[in-house]
């Protein structure tokens, strides 16, 4: 997992961007590093928030928004009706299965941003209140998006994390690493 984004190919602007993306999916994993099932659902804070529903939820929309880019419908999809369950896991979901299937996303998100022909090319926004009526992002965008919307949720794993045991990002990036801090 990615602590530090390396300096960039001269001119390989997806490669940078997807370096980005995935340093901040790694603030998301190292944060369930060490955890039980049972502290992966839990809700330290008076948030409804838990580390392993924020994994659910960037996985899910990470998704969501590479199939709107191929013009796809999303795996899953949310509404007024069932927008809670993007933050916990329901039925046999697990933290693990969640991860493995991040993992599978993100790979799926690299493939694609290499194979778009340039960062330029556009696709519709879905219809929200939120959009303008027949919006169009670029490719660049998107991954511009998919960057913000991980290192928000990111930034709460940090503190869900914090709340539960006291370990901070510096102390998760030694233990992911086999060192120790300080």
């Amino acid at each position: 997992m990615v602590a530090h984004v390396a300096v960039e190919a001269q001119g390989d602007e997806r490669g940078a961007l997807l370096s980005f993306l995935d340093e901040q999916r790694g603030g998301v994993r190292r944060a369930v590093l060490g955890l039980t099932e049972e502290q992966a659902v839990s809700r330290p804070t008076v948030s409804e928030l838990s580390l392993a529903g924020l994994v659910k939820h960037v996985a899910e929309v990470e998704q969501g928004w590479i199939a709107r880019a191929r013009q796809e419908a999303p795996a899953v999809h949310r509404d007024e009706s069932n927008w809670d369950e993007c933050f916990r896991l329901a039925g046999d979901e697990t933290l693990e299965s969640q991860l493995a299937y991040w993992e599978k996303v993100a790979a799926e998100t690299e493939a694609f941003i290499r194979s778009v022909p340039s960062l330029d090319d556009t696709f519709p926004l879905p219809e929200a209140p939120w959009f303008p009526p027949e919006g169009r992002v670029s490719m660049r965008w998107l991954a511009l998006h998919l960057i913000r919307e991980t290192a928000r949720h990111a930034g709460h794993a940090d503190i869900i994390r914090e709340s539960m045991d006291g370990k901070t990002a510096f102390e998760l990036v030694a233990l992911e690493q086999g060192t120790s801090w300080g």
